[in-house]
């Protein structure tokens, strides 16, 4: 099985990612992305620690290091029968690039064919989380990183590619309510996974 957490900034879904494979033992693979592979790791540093980054070098930096994590950890993850919980994946894209940079989706989905050979997600969670607290959240944390120093209307506009992808194929998705307490969630997303029948699914 393949499961991806998704949100805007500060939504705690790196949190929630660590805790379920914990749960989950062995038989989980956690990865993220970008990052997920050595080549991953360079192109990470590229995106998130440049200052000036054309909004269509971002993209194609994105689709390089998913297309490296596909070939080299999802897939010989799964034909080896184990479950891969990926933090982001190609909702990222339509939901950054797509809808926060304003890049044609069109072009952005045919690209992500490529890169993914068309493998998706069995299930996405998405940890929802308004844009002023996740925002707040990061401010937090200290130091933020490109994507997370952008402009509050960046992230809105992303939070709402979020809203319009659930919509658009809603079986694959379920809303986690992150603006509350980690373990707040962390109960939350246990109950919605079991009533999706998936955590009696993944022992």
């Amino acid at each position: 099985m393949f499961i991806t957490f998704e949100g805007i900034e500060g939504s705690g879904k790196s949190t929630q990612a660590r805790r379920l494979v914990d749960e989950l033992g062995s038989a989980a693979l956690l990865t993220r992305e970008p990052g997920g592979t050595a080549l991953g790791q360079a192109i990470r540093r590229l995106l998130l620690d440049e200052g000036d980054v054309a909004a269509e070098a971002e993209v194609l930096l994105f689709l390089a290091d998913r297309a490296q994590h596909v070939a080299e950890v999802v897939r010989p993850a799964l034909r080896a029968g184990r479950i891969v919980l990926s933090e982001r994946y190609v909702d990222s894209t339509y939901a950054y690039q797509g809808h926060g940079r304003g890049l044609r989706l069109d072009l952005l989905r045919a690209a992500t064919e490529l890169a993914t050979g068309g493998l998706l997600p069995d299930l996405t969670l998405f940890f929802d989380v308004p844009v002023q607290l996740g925002l707040a959240r990061v401010a937090q944390r200290g130091v933020r990183d490109r994507l997370e120093g952008e402009t509050r209307e960046f992230h809105e506009r992303t939070r709402l590619g979020y809203e319009r992808l659930m919509s658009d194929d809603p079986d694959r998705w379920l809303r986690i309510d992150a603006s509350r307490s980690s373990d707040e969630v962390w109960e939350e997303m246990r109950a919605a996974l079991a009533a999706r029948g998936v955590l009696n699914a993944l022992r």
